[in-house]
Parts: C-alpha cells; structure tokens; sequence
C-alpha cells in the first residue's frame, strides 16, 4: 500500500508499505507492485501540475471557458492514473479542449513516458509479444488495440514532423572525410498487393582510415514510384551537407537503374557494390572450370579474381578481356553461356564504376554492406514474420519507429523535441 505522506511546493513524499515473505522472486514482484504503486500517486501528482486553474484561456483569437473539472483515466509506465482536470469549451460548444493533456504531452491518453516505451517496444516485437512482455516482467496490462493506437500514433507524428524536426549527428571523436549514401529495397507481404518493394536507406560517416563512426537509417514502406523515399533521402542528405561540407560524396549500390539516377545527384563517385559484382564473378566461373569435378578450381578462380579485382587498378579491363576469351569456348551450356553473357555485358557497361583498388587505396568503402543489413535488420525481422501481412500506413509506422530507433541517438531526440514542442499532429 503506497501513499502521499507530505506535499512541500515541488515536493511530495511517499511512502510504501511492503510484505516480505516467501522466496526472492516473489518479494521482487511485491517490490515491483510496489514501487508501480508509488509511480501512479507520483505521476496524479504530476498530471495536476499542467491543469489550469478554471480561469478563461484563448486558443488563438479563440476564447475558451471551463465547463467543469471531468475525470480521466491516464495511462502510465507504472499503471492506470485517474485525475480530474478541466475541459474547455468555446461559448458556442463545439470540441472540447483539454489544457492538461496538450501542457503534458499527453499521447491517446499515454504519458509521454509511457508511449516512448510502448512505441519503442512496439518497433521491435509484434503486439502480442509486447503485451506479454509488459504483462510479465512489468505487471503492466494493456490491450493490443491500445498498444497499436498509441504506436499507431508516435509513427504518425514522426511522419508528420519529417520536414520540420532536424536531427543532428552525433559528436564524433574522429574527422568525417567519407561519407556513403546508399539504398536497397526489400520485399513486405502487404495485405492487398502481395509482396512489394520498400526502400531503405542510409548515409553512413568515415574517417581517414575507413572507419564507419554514424549511420543514419531511413526506411520506406512500399510505394509507387518511391518520391516519398527519394524525397526523404534528399533532405537527410541536405543536413548531412549542412554539417559536412567537405567530405567527400560516395554512392554505393547495386545495378539497379533507378538507384542511379538518384546517387549520382547527390554524389561526387559512383561504385558499384563490391560484393554484389562478384556474384557475376561467381557465375563467370563455371565458364572457366566448367566440368562436374572443377569445383576446387573454380573456387580459387573465382578467389584470385576477386583479389585482383579488389586491389589491382586494371584488373576490370582484364577480365572482361578474359571473358570475352570464354565466350567463344563451345562446350559450354546453355545457361552458362547467358550467365557469362550477362556477366560480360554487366562489367562492359559499368567498368566506369568499378573502381575498387583506388578505394581501398584510400580507405574507401567498396561495398554496401550496411544496407544489405538494415534491409534485414530494419524491414525483414520486423514485417516478415510468419503470418504477416500489412496495410500501408501499418509498414509505414513500423519502418518509421525502426528507422528512429537504429539511427543512434534519435530516438531520444524524437521524443525531447515532443517534449519540446508538442505534436502536433495526433492522427
């Protein structure tokens, strides 16, 4: 049982009586109820603090009077809080205004506090695992309806502050002199559609030696001609220029057309994904060591190339020559023959951007590894568990929560810019 057993200005003093009896685990869970009991005195005092005291207020031009002092039900990390605050109303009726809940922060009747550990829970685990976990390990119980109202909520006002809010980078011990824009798309089972696309996104900071010290994620459900991606790339990249002028612009990616035509305007050098080169490399070998029993042969061809590709200046120019020396072997199959084919048209198309020993000359990325990750870590683990399918706006929360929460240290400053200045935008 906890109680209020002094208010002096500021402060309050509480005080919890607690039974201790049978094994550790058990005291632990009565601590817990225990300690949740003085969180919801503590947090009614709190919601006090940002009511009015009935007086008229104005809204704008709008003058607004106190109808009357109304309960509400608040929900908090620690439980259910029950208060009694004003409502306002204009002369005429019409929506009512809660000073209260816009002064708090108040997010579909969550703390702020509450709805940043709920939404955040929500990014990584499914409703029903994040209604668990609260159940279990905080005696917290809450609806799935309400969990994804409220998560539904914070996406939206993410979304909604994209163009506003800016977000910095944080301090760094070393000097950014690289800085890797990259995108990959990966596929979500939408309710509707099927599997589609959805973009991710990221530009991560160099040193001088190569190091990567920040990665800024950005993620995009599936959308048609992907301008709300694109859009959201273009003003990250801004910020980033704002603080990085002098660095120096890399676009990594794969061969996909459309990747292109947006790195390269935003971009100083363009290379194609190391790794995903090689996959061409890897088919290319069953030109050059085609029998059954090759395989050994095949493996330390394709090793070797890989090296001279990485770390000797012409070895694109000579591979292709090497390649073209294959396509005229008759023996070969069918489907080697168009792998080899494919591969040779690949690297003549795009020997320009190819590249790799005068990157890793100088400390230079070459691949785009950390979107192939965020791809997983960012869109797979998330929206393509079994069972799965997705609406629009559901993909878009999600990715929009994810992208915050991996990109180091934005969580945080989404939620001290709520805190700030409101939301805003509660739909």
């Amino acid at each position: 049982m906890a109680d209020i057993v002094a208010r002096n200005g500021n402060e309050i003093t509480l005080q919890v009586t607690l039974k201790l009896t049978g094994s550790l685990l058990e005291m632990e869970n009565l601590i817990l109820d225990g300690c949740n009991d003085i969180g919801c005195l503590a947090t009614a005092e709190a919601l006090q603090r940002f009511d009015t005291d009935g007086s008229p207020i104005k809204l704008g031009d709008t003058k607004m009077t106190a109808r009357c002092k109304s309960n509400k039900t608040y929900q908090s990390p620690y439980g259910s809080v029950d208060v009694e605050r004003y409502v306002y109303q204009t002369s005429r009726g019409g929506k009512i205004h809660c000073p209260l809940e816009q002064n708090a922060r108040i997010i579909r009747s969550a703390t702020p506090k509450f709805a940043q550990q709920i939404s955040h829970k929500y990014a990584n685990m499914n409703a029903p695992s994040v209604c668990q976990d609260l159940a279990d390990n905080h005696h917290r119980k809450i609806a799935h309806s309400y969990l994804q109202d409220v998560s539904d909520c914070v996406g939206s006002i993410a979304q909604a502050k994209e163009e506003v809010w800016e977000y910095t980078t944080p301090a760094l011990d070393e000097a950014v002199t690289a800085i890797v824009v990259s995108l990959d798309g990966a596929y979500v089972p939408m309710r509707d559609d099927g599997y589609r696309e959805a973009m991710v996104g990221n530009i991560s900071l160099y040193d001088v030696e190569g190091k990567r010290h920040h990665t800024i994620y950005i993620g995009e459900a599936p959308e048609y001609g992907k301008g709300t991606f694109f859009q959201r790339m273009e003003k990250e990249i801004a910020t980033v220029k704002k603080y990085y002028p002098s660095a120096l612009y890399l676009g990594i990616a794969d061969g996909a057309k459309n990747n292109w035509s947006f790195l390269e305007q935003h971009t100083e050098r363009s290379l194609l994904d190391f790794f995903h080169v090689t996959e061409y490399l890897a088919k290319v070998a069953y030109a050059a060591h085609p029998g059954k029993t090759d395989k050994p042969a095949r493996a330390l061809w394709l090793d070797t190339r890989c090296q001279q590709l990485k770390h000797d200046a012409g070895a694109v120019e000579v591979l292709i020559s090497e390649m073209e020396t294959l396509s005229k072997k008759k023996s070969l199959t069918k489907t080697v023959k168009e792998d080899l084919q494919a591969a040779l048209t690949y690297f003549t198309n795009h020997r320009h951007m190819m590249d790799y020993a005068g990157h890793v000359e100088k400390n230079l990325p070459i691949g785009s590894g950390v979107t192939e990750a965020a791809c997983k870590t960012l869109v797979k683990q998330r929206l393509c568990g079994s069972g799965m399918r997705w609406k629009d706006k559901g993909a878009k929360v999600i990715l929009s929560l994810r992208a915050l929460v991996q990109s180091k240290g934005r969580w945080q400053q989404f939620w001290d810019k709520v805190d700030q200045y409101g939301a805003g935008v509660y739909a």
